[in-house]
Order: C-alpha cells, then structure tokens, then sequence
C-alpha cells in the first residue's frame, strides 16, 4: 500500500481537474464567506462547484448537474451537490481504469510486480500490453511494434533450413524461429529483457593478452552479444567489422533461449552464467558446430581472410606471419567458452582537449588495435582494449602531459627526426629534473627563490609565453602544417598534413610476453576532434589514430570514480 499512497499525487483525471478549477474559482469570488459556511459546504460537495451569474463566475450546466449528481443552490446561488452522485477518489484504486494504466506505465518495470500484489484490480490492469510496451521502449530501446517487428542482428539463413527430400534432391524452407505473434510485451520484458539485463553494455573479453570489445544490445526480438573487430590493417578509418558471438531470443515456451554463434554452421546451443557482478561467462555446448570440413588448415584460411583480409602468401613480412599463426593458435582454443568483465566509456568534461572515446590504431606488425582514450586533468590516457603479445590488452599505451605543450618547428626541420628528438627529450629532461626534486622533497616555491630573481624573471616569462592547456582561450589553435621525419616508419602513409596542437608523452614498450616493459618519450600530435597520432621516438614509428564512431548504448561510466577504478581493475587483469 505504500506504492499507493506514494502515487496518489502523480495525476489527476479530467473529472477531478475540473471540480479543482470550480474550486479555486469559488475561493476567489467568496473570500468573504465565513468559516462555517464554507466547512459545510466543503463537506459536503468535497471542492466542486461554480459560482452564479452575480459572482463573475460560470454555473454548472445540465450536464455538470448530470455527471455529478444533482444539487441545490445555496444562499449565495453556488450549486451545492448531494450525495447522489459518485465520491471523490479517496484513494489510488478510485481512479479510473485509463488513468492507472498511465500511471503505471511510469514505473519501472522491477517495481510492476508488487503493484500488482496491492489487488485483485491492479493485477488486471497489469496485463495491458501499453505499460510493458512503454517499459520495453524506455528501458531496453525496443523501437518497433512486436507484430510488425524484422528479426534484427539474424541472417535469412539462420532464420530459414531448407528440409530436403534425398529421393527427389528438394525440399522446402522450414521456419527456425517462433511464431511472435502469440507473445506479448508483458512476456519479452518478463522472460527476456528483464532477466538479462545485467549483461547489456560493453565488455572485454580475457582472451589473454589479445583481449577485445563485446557489445551486447538489445537487437529487435534478441539480445546479441556482437564482438567489435578493427577493419583490415592498415585501414584505420574504415568502419569497425561486427561478428555475432552469442544471442539470447524467446521460444513459444515463453522460456529464454542461449545459441553460440560462432563458428560457420549457424546458431547452436550455447550458455551464459553469471560469475558475479560486472562478471559474466558464455559457453558453448556443441563445439563440434566450430569445426569445418577441411580441418584446421580450412579454419585457418577461413580466419586469416576474416581477421586480415588476405592470404598468408600475400603477407611477405615472416615475422608478422608468426604474430599472425600464435594469434590464431592462442585464441581458438577457447571456443567461445569466455569470461566477460564489464568496461565503461569515459565521461566526457568541459575542460577535455577533445571528446574522449575509442579509437582504432595503427600498431606496426601487430596490425590495428583498440584503444580507450581518456582525460584526467593535465594528462591523457589511452588504455588497450585489445592488446598483443608484448603489451597486452588492459595497459596504458600513451600517457600525454597536456601541460608540456611542443612547438614544432618549420616543415623542412619537421623532415629532420634530429631535430624532432631534440625537442621532445628537452621536455623529457625537464620532466625527470622536476621529478628528482620532488621526491627529495623540494617544492616549486624554494626552487624558484633558490635562483634568484633573474631566473623567477625567466620563468614568468615562460609561464605567460605558454599558458598550457588550462588556457581560458574559447577558440581552438589554429592548424600548423605537419609532416613525418623521412626516417620515421608508417603503417598508413594516408595521415592529415595539418595537426592542431603536439604534446610530449610517452608509449609503452615490451618484449615479448611483455617482458621488460619500459616507457618511452614520444609526440602526441592531434589533428582533429576524431585523429590523432604518435610518433615513438625510440621505435622511428608512427601511429595514427581514428575514432570508432558506433553508437555504443548501456556503456557510459555512472562517475568519473567508477571510470578509474575501472581502468586500475583493467591493469591488473593482465599484470
């Protein structure tokens, strides 16, 4: 009863909103009536009526007098109604039939079952299909009618098996899937949406050190657990490629079924479990569907065009062949039997150099890889969403400094990587001197009283010529020209001649197995608000970068808190 008397104020029906006009234009009009006439008439018309000719106010009409009940005219010629007609709601359950079904159309879903334990008649109007449709729209983003709706997310092989005749070699197309036109929303929020709700959103798989992006949607009739693939190395602004591993869709048991979709024989039986919070695990429980005629040479072949998109024979660099061969030798193990850990996307500032996000980058033999751009006061960091074998998935591969701003120079010392280095191991230096000061406890204030006048001089100079990225300048820099050092290696020779503003950062470094990780200086080029780029000094490389512009629901962090806890768990799974 308590949901009752907490949504008594949430509307009103056009009969009570009515008689509360009449009322407050009685209120105006016989403000000089006196107390005991007015409780009398309050009790016994319970705030409707209307004021006569002489008041200024319209009296009720016949069909006032029959909606209501009939009545009398009092002393001041206001119509007094009797007890004839029906009562005041005096509570949740008075209302009428229309108007609960829109007051319980606002609640949540979870709290629908206890509504309808408060009676027998809230229990009926809880099987109006408009309330769970409007849940499944605002909660879940179903966006179509369920009769009307296309089987999204499912190829018309999955949805059709032709049944053949080995007599006459013919057959006919049988439907796979159910008949949805006997379910109502009631049953897809009940047995589908709401059960599974705690797996919608993004995920990083633990594929080891390869790691990788699941989205899990609610996709027309299915919920479907697409994995997010970068496009062919080295197209870094191509679209990313989507490959259903799992989905979840109702049969007409009214009972949630789990099909495996990997491997190339259509969906089959498959599991999910929940480990614990922001944990979640799938299975697959025919294995054999993964398995293809030729064997693992066929497998093989058949993955390399899908991962790489091309032949063995056309990559001529062997030690990317290796990479290539452990790749698929590590990651078909699994099966599709995963582990899941939820990952956030940042939240975006006002103060952000640009809008944070994910992007696809350029990583040498390793091809291209995800990475998870975000910004934490004077620095940014991008974090691998998938990895390789010498800095694995969950490390922080750039960490810029947004307060060490690099001018750079002319285009034809641009070509110079003397030059370059020059500029950004001068920051470096800087960077480590501040270091060494502050862990011997040396603050900024004694250093600079320490050199004396001339050098605070200097530095005032240089704090006014570089007001660093907490400028309160509104308009962006402007483009400068930009071009690669002659001896500096790119995957995509396809980059923007013009970049916007360079930071020094730093990029991890590891051998194999991630052995000696080490972090080294480099410089954090952004072009514009969906590339950047940076060049690893030490390697002669560059890497650029591009957003991944899906849309991405049920996936942005609660809290920039919950962000960066998330990012320290992310570290520790592959440390």
């Amino acid at each position: 009863m308590a949901v009752c008397a907490r949504l008594c104020g949430v509307g009103q029906s056009r009969r009570c909103r009515r008689r509360q006009r009449q009322n407050q234009q009685d209120q105006g009009s016989d403000s000089d009536m006196d107390e005991e006439e007015e409780e009398r008439i309050v009790g016994q018309r319970q705030g409707d009526g209307g004021g006569g000719p002489e008041s200024g106010v319209a009296t009720a009409g016949p069909s006032d007098a029959g909606e209501y009940g009939s009545g009398r005219v009092n002393r001041r010629g206001c119509l007094e109604h009797t007890s004839t007609g029906p009562p005041h709601p005096q509570s949740l359950a008075d209302l009428p039939p229309e108007l609960l079904v829109e007051i319980f159309s606002l609640l949540p879903g979870t709290a629908l079952p206890n509504v309808a334990l408060v009676c027998k008649k809230f229990k009926q109007i809880l099987s109006t299909e408009t309330i769970w449709r409007r849940r499944c729209i605002e909660e879940f983003g179903m966006k179509d009618d369920l009769r009307k709706m296309e089987v999204g997310g499912v190829s018309s092989q999955d949805l059709y098996v032709k049944r053949v005749n080995p007599r006459v070699k013919s057959g006919r197309f049988m439907k796979l899937l159910p008949d949805y036109e006997h379910m109502d929303y009631r049953d897809v929020y009940t047995h589908l949406l709401h059960p599974y709700r705690h797996i919608l959103g993004l995920w990083q798989p633990d594929i080891g050190p390869y790691g990788g992006l699941l989205n899990v949607v609610v996709d027309g009739l299915f919920i479907i657990g697409w994995m997010y693939l970068p496009p062919h190395d080295p197209r870094v602004e191509d679209p990313m490629r989507r490959r259903p591993l799992f989905r979840i869709h109702m049969w007409e048991s009214k009972k949630a079924t789990v099909e495996c979709m990997y491997g190339h024989k259509g969906p089959h039986k498959g599991d999910i479990q929940t480990v614990k919070k922001d944990e979640f695990s799938t299975k697959c429980n025919q294995t054999d569907h993964h398995r293809m005629p030729g064997g693992r040479q066929e497998e093989f072949r058949t993955w390399l065009e899908e991962e790489w998109g091309r032949t063995l024979e056309e990559i001529f660099h062997e030690h990317m062949q290796e990479l290539i061969l452990m790749k698929f030798i590590y990651t078909s193990q699994y099966d599709n039997c995963l582990t899941y850990r939820r990952i956030y996307l940042p939240p975006p500032m006002p103060s952000d150099l640009l809008q944070p996000g994910l992007f696809k980058g350029t990583y040498g033999s390793h091809g291209l890889e995800i990475v998870m751009l975000s910004f934490h006061e004077t620095s940014a960091r991008a974090t691998k969403l998938t990895g390789d074998p010498n800095v694995p998935a969950g490390q922080l591969t750039l960490d810029v400094d947004l307060s060490r701003p690099v001018v750079l120079p002319d285009l034809e010392q641009q070509r110079n990587i003397e030059e370059l280095s020059r500029l950004v191991l001068g920051v470096q230096e800087e960077v480590q001197r501040e270091a060494e000061q502050q862990a011997k406890g040396t603050s900024a204030t004694v250093r600079g009283a320490a050199k004396g006048a001339c050098g605070s001089a200097s530095a005032a100079e240089g704090a006014e010529a570089d007001p660093g990225p907490s400028s309160t300048t509104t308009s962006p820099p402007e483009a400068q020209p930009f071009i690669l050092p002659l001896e500096v290696t790119a995957r995509n020779e396809v980059y923007p001649r013009t970049c916007r503003e360079c930071f020094y950062g730093t990029g991890l470094i590891a051998g194999h197995g991630f052995t000696s990780p080490e972090r080294t200086p480099g410089l954090f080029v952004l072009f514009d608000q969906d590339r950047f780029g940076f060049i690893w000094l030490e390697l002669k490389s560059f890497s650029l970068y591009s957003r991944l512009t899906d849309h991405l629901a049920h996936a942005h962090a609660p809290n920039m808190e919950r962000f960066e806890a998330m990012l320290r768990n992310m570290q520790s799974w592959t440390s």
